[in-house]
């Protein structure tokens, strides 16, 4: 009996060493005050799921304000584009027919402007608490992903998906920035 209570006894301190040990950003649980505000700031944008999805898979989310919870959405923006222009980069391998080269070209092209110029547009004056600003670069970035999706003729644009993600994800992003307004 006394040898049973003694193995109960290591396993108990076993388990709080662990608890204790393992870092907090292993969590993926947010903190309740936190989840509101997400709730609340994605309630005031024009994709509550979009939104809702992009900031629960950041752990930065569980301690950001408003201003993070838009800096976080800015770096979305970035992981679309990056993504984006990766495609139109596999696209450009095998597409053959000179006008759809063209119009991969061109949406490269506006791919490159978001990662070098918008997303640090917007990253910058959120960092400076310029909102109207950073506001001004993701719209830019939705603008960028409608121009390319235009530059297919008869609609059939193989980037469609990435184009409605972009313009999507910017829009959130807008609505956040808006708030800080």
């Amino acid at each position: 009996m006394r040898n049973l209570k003694h193995q109960v006894l290591c396993l108990f301190l076993q388990a709080i060493v662990v608890m204790i040990s393992t870092p907090s950003g292993h969590c993926r649980t947010l903190i309740p005050n936190n989840e509101k505000l997400i709730e609340k700031t994605c309630k005031k944008t024009p994709n509550y799921n979009v939104c809702l999805e992009s900031l629960k898979a950041s752990p930065e989310s569980s301690s950001a304000d408003v201003t993070g919870l838009a800096e976080i959405m800015v770096k979305v923006i970035k992981a679309k584009a990056s993504d984006g222009l990766k495609r139109i980069h596999e696209l450009q391998r095998v597409e053959a027919g000179t006008k759809q080269k063209r119009a991969l070209s061109s949406c490269a092209d506006k791919y490159k402007a978001i990662l070098i110029a918008d997303v640090p547009q917007a990253t910058e004056a959120l960092q400076k608490g310029d909102p109207k600003f950073a506001e001004d670069g993701v719209n830019d970035a939705a603008n960028e992903a409608t121009y390319c999706e235009n530059e297919f003729s008869s609609g059939k644009s193989p980037l469609t998906k990435q184009n409605n993600d972009m313009h999507d994800v910017s829009a959130v992003t807008a609505a956040i920035v808006r708030l800080l307004l």
